[in-house]
């Protein structure tokens, strides 16, 4: 992990080895795209919902600290491994769709108008 951060906490889930190595590994591949990434940090939740039909919910958030507006992405699923997952393809089209419009607006330069009435200058 050289140079990568990535912070893992968890909200009533005990974060195993293998999970915060599942996690890694998967945010990995967000890193290869955008090496201006500065850090990233994953929430894992669980949630009870004590309704009419006990439901389980696993929420992953990612937030991803890059020069410009910060990317936070929240997912969540029945399953924790699907909320990982989707968490990751999102940000992951979050930072192409960035880098495609970045690209986009240095190709297309455009000529700047200002509305205000320049001083013409005599050479001497």
């Amino acid at each position: 992990m050289n140079n990568k951060e990535v912070i893992i906490s968890g909200l009533h889930i005990d974060l195993t080895a293998a999970l915060k190595n599942l996690v890694v590994e998967k945010t990995d591949k967000l890193f290869q795209h955008q090496e201006r990434i500065i850090r990233m940090r994953v929430e894992l939740e669980y949630n009870l919902n004590k309704g009419n039909g006990k439901s389980e919910e696993f929420i992953a958030k990612g937030h991803i600290e890059i020069n410009g507006a910060p990317m936070i992405v929240s997912v969540a699923s029945d399953d924790l491994y699907k909320s990982i997952d989707q968490m990751v393809l999102k940000l992951d089209r979050k930072l192409r769709r960035r880098s495609r419009l970045h690209r986009v607006k240095r190709k297309q330069p455009h000529e700047v108008d200002i509305p205000a009435q320049l001083p013409k200058v005599h050479a001497a």
